[in-house]
This record gives structure tokens, sequence and C-alpha cells, in this order.
């Protein structure tokens, strides 16, 4: 079937969309947007609009703040044992997973993602990590400390140390994982204690809308998780800066990002900035050339390269470069661009016609620049926003395509001579999220991995995540970490207590 036809038949059997327009979701109840503005919701498959979400704006966020800031004092949440955070948290995984099929299907509607993927990633990574963090709301802890105060001469103190929550929760998520970075906000946040206003991309609020519906069915009192819909520079900066918030956390682009933490310092707010990347694939010399040609279209190529770890850096040594370049090239004109829906489809299209002109912006201008093509380059179909897996070499280090994120389908491929250019070349970049490195050397690795600036370094595999690992970056690549026991702390204040005794 041709990509409309599979949207169309999804969107028939999805009864979220059956209304075409939807409103913000604030303190338990669907509301219109106070200046009444909507927005299409773009299927990037066809190109066809399947909804409308609000245009929000800075009395929509002021309206969700105060619900959520109530919610936040109120007995309803405040008084909560941390064993029912635990049991509502347990009791959204069940129904996210319920609603896989609905959940997924919107992803892929909304997004373009292949439809296993959202299904496995958004959806069921989603649910394990809520259950996941469900754990945390009764493992926070403080401590007993020993002190050493001098004055008055045989006083006696007790101290110690304890957690909470720092309050309400601002959390701006970005297109390509819409519900699963949701997720990754909006539970450490649940099971700290805290109280959460969202707004997802204007690209895809669709799962966005639909959990904060799933939250009110698991029990979670009103007020406690709201979705405010719309564009960054109106929703979004109005969330940023809000006095309000005890906390600020975005997943996005680098400016973006710097702009809200500027805010947030400007109002001495918590944040946690997880940003953009370029990040390395080093082939060291003793590594399967055929096993890193794998990883490496995998790195990059998975979720047609809108992965902010995306691979997209390919640096080999200089004996293997051909039988790298050549499989890579191979692996990518072989794999099957469609519909998200269809089950033979190995890349979807690209999440807009603005994000599909700008990725194509960059293969253009690496080719100006003086770029090989070795495969790909093209629309890769008709109609929709597809785009062919693409390769590059005989790059430059000050070529675009090579320093900027492009979050498409494109790698460039590198050479290097020994492990001192390899570092050197992996760390030229403002960016700093992830790497990967591939040898069967174990000593090379111990040397390489502490030398890479990186918040994450896989080895002999690449875009591998755990709910208990914590995930961010370094230098431009942001700030603080997701997931893990770092992903629920950074929703605490660290209180300290001295008591006379």
């Amino acid at each position: 079937m041709k990509p409309r036809e599979l949207s169309m038949a999804q969107l028939a059997r999805v009864g979220f969309l059956s209304r075409r327009r939807h409103g913000n979701f604030i303190d338990g109840q669907e509301c219109e947007p106070a200046s009444g503005a909507y927005l299409p919701v773009v299927d990037p498959a066809t190109e066809m609009t399947i909804a409308e979400a609000p245009d929000s704006d800075a009395a929509d966020v002021d309206r969700a703040v105060a619900a959520a800031q109530r919610a936040f004092d109120g007995a309803a949440w405040s008084d909560l044992r941390p064993a029912d955070r635990e049991r509502l948290l347990y009791r959204l995984s069940v129904l996210i997973d319920d609603h896989a099929d609905e959940l997924s299907a919107l992803e892929t509607l909304q997004s373009g993602k292949l439809n296993a993927l959202a299904r496995a990633i958004d959806v069921g990574s989603g649910a394990e990590f809520v259950r996941y963090m469900a754990g945390w709301a009764t493992k926070l802890e403080g401590q007993t400390l020993q002190h050493s105060i001098p004055v008055p001469p045989g006083a006696r103190y007790f101290t110690y140390t304890q957690r909470e929550p720092v309050g309400v929760v601002g959390a701006i998520v970005p297109w390509n994982f819409p519900l699963a970075i949701a997720l990754w906000k909006v539970a450490p946040a649940l099971a700290a204690g805290c109280t959460v206003v969202l707004k997802p991309s204007e690209e895809t609020p669709l799962t966005a809308l639909r959990l904060a519906e799933l939250v009110i069915e698991a029990g979670f009192p009103p007020g406690v998780v709201n979705v405010v819909c719309g564009r960054g520079v109106g929703a979004g900066a109005a969330l940023a800066q809000h006095a309000g918030l005890g906390k600020i956390t975005f997943t996005g682009s680098t400016p973006v990002g710097r702009a809200i933490g500027h805010a947030a310092v400007e109002r001495m707010t918590r944040f946690t900035l997880e940003l953009g990347g370029k990040s390395p694939l080093i082939v060291l010399p003793d590594a399967d050339p055929d096993a890193a040609a794998q990883g490496a279209a995998m790195g990059i190529f998975f979720h047609q390269g809108q992965v902010c770890t995306a691979g997209s850096r390919v640096l080999v040594h200089r004996s293997l470069l051909q039988r790298v370049s050549d499989a890579l090239a191979r692996t990518a004109a072989g794999l099957k661009v469609g519909s998200g829906f269809d089950p033979q489809a190995q890349l979807g299209p690209v999440v807009s016609k603005r994000h599909f002109d700008r990725v194509m912006g960059y293969i253009d201008g690496a080719r100006h620049d003086g770029a090989s093509l070795l495969t790909g380059g093209a629309r890769a179909l008709e109609g929709g926003c597809f785009i062919q897996p693409t390769v590059f070499t005989d790059v430059r280090a000050d070529m675009r395509v090579v320093r900027e994120e492009v979050f498409g389908p494109v790698a460039v491929v590198m050479p290097f001579d020994d492990e001192d250019e390899a570092i050197r070349l992996a760390n030229d970049t403002p960016y700093g999220l992830s790497a990967s490195v591939w040898s069967q050397n174990l000593s090379a690795v111990h040397r390489v991995v502490p030398r890479l600036k990186a918040g994450t370094v896989w080895v002999n595999t690449h875009n591998m995540l755990d709910n208990n690992l914590p995930f961010g970056g370094v230098k431009g690549s942001g700030m603080g970490r997701d997931l893990g026991r770092a992903a629920v702390e950074s929703c605490t204040e660290l209180k300290s207590v001295c008591m006379a005794v």
C-alpha cells in the first residue's frame, strides 16, 4: 500500500483522532487556548493534516503553572505517601502498555517514525521507564552525618540531610521521541513528589495530550500533570521564563538550550539541559570492518538520523577506510525507505517539510564544499518527506556537514592514522554527548575512553540506553542528566538539618 493509504487506514482506527481539534490539558481537563489559535499536526509521510493542537501563549502557561502549584500544595498530592506515588506510577505504566497500539500509531502519524520503533521505544521502553521510576518514589534518602561543630564547648548536635521536591517542574520536549522523552521528564518529577507542566513540540503534541488523559485515568489528582501545546517562541519561552517553576528541564537544540539556561539562571531556577550532538564513531585498526560498518549504519540511520546521539562522524583508521566506507555505503543503499506503517520499511520520512529542506540543505552544501558522495543524497520517494540514506567521504574538518548537527540520515567518513589523531578528531567539536569505540583490543579501548569528551561512551555498540545509566552531555551538549538516580534527584532539593540535643 502507498503511504497515504497506510496512514488513512490508521487514522480510521485511532479513536483519539475522531476529534481532529484538541485543546490543552490543564487541571485535569481539556481546555481551549486563551488566544483561540491552533496549529496543524501533519503526517510527514503524506504531508496531510491529521489534527490541530493549540498554539498557546503566556496566559495558558500561567494557567497551567497555577494548576500545578495548587496540586503541589494540596493535600491530595503533598500528603501522599511515597508508596502511593509508586502505586500511581506503576498503574500509569500499565495503562501505557495497554494503549500501546493507539500510542504507537499516534507517534507514527505525527512524526513518521517506524511503527515498530514507536512500539518498542516510545511505548515499550517508555512504560518500562515509568515502572523503573515508580520504584524510586520509595528510595529517596538523606544521610545522618557526624559533625565537628566546636561551639559552645560541650554542646551536642544531631545533623542530617533530607531530600524534598523542588515544586513545579516545567518540561519542554522535542519531536524525535515525543512520548519517551516526555516520560523521561514526567516520571522522575512525579516520583520525587513534584508536579509538572509539559510542553511538547508543536509538530508532535498528540501523544503528550493522550498521556495526560492516561495520567488522570491512573488516579493522579487533577493538576499534577498539565500539557500546554504551542511553538517554542510562544508557550516554550513563557514556560522557560516562568517564575513559578522550581525546575526547568529541556531536550532540544543547543542554541535554544543556552537561552533556557540563561533564563533559569536569571531566576535561580534549577535546570537540566540535554542538547545537541555530533557523535564520533571511532574504528580502531584491529576492529572487524564489517561489524563496524554495520554498527555505523545503525548509529546514523536509526530513526532517519533524528537522534541526538547519532554516529554522524565515522572516524576510521586509514588501513580500514576503504572496507568500512564501501560496506557502509552498500548497507545504506540497500535500506528500504517507506511509510512508518510499512512493516518492510527500514527508514521512514523525516519529521516535516521544514526539516526535510534543512537536511537537504546540508547535503547540497557538502557537495558544494567538495565532499565525495558515496551513496544517497536525494529525495527517496515522490511525496512525503523521505530522504535517501547518505554517506560522504573526502570531507574536511571545517565543512558544515562535519561540524554542525544535521539531524538526518547523513554520515561523513574520515580517516585517521593513530590514536592521538583519532582523539583529536573526535573531540574537535563543540558537542560532547556521546561517542563509540570499535575495537577488540581492551588496552586500546581503556586508553581511548578516558580521553573522549562525551557524557556516554559505547564500546562495539552505539545508541544503547539503559534506565539505570545517567544520560546527558558535556560542552555544548548540555548540563545535568536524564535517566537513573540522577534524574529523580535532580527534581529534589537537598536540605541540611542541624539540631541541638
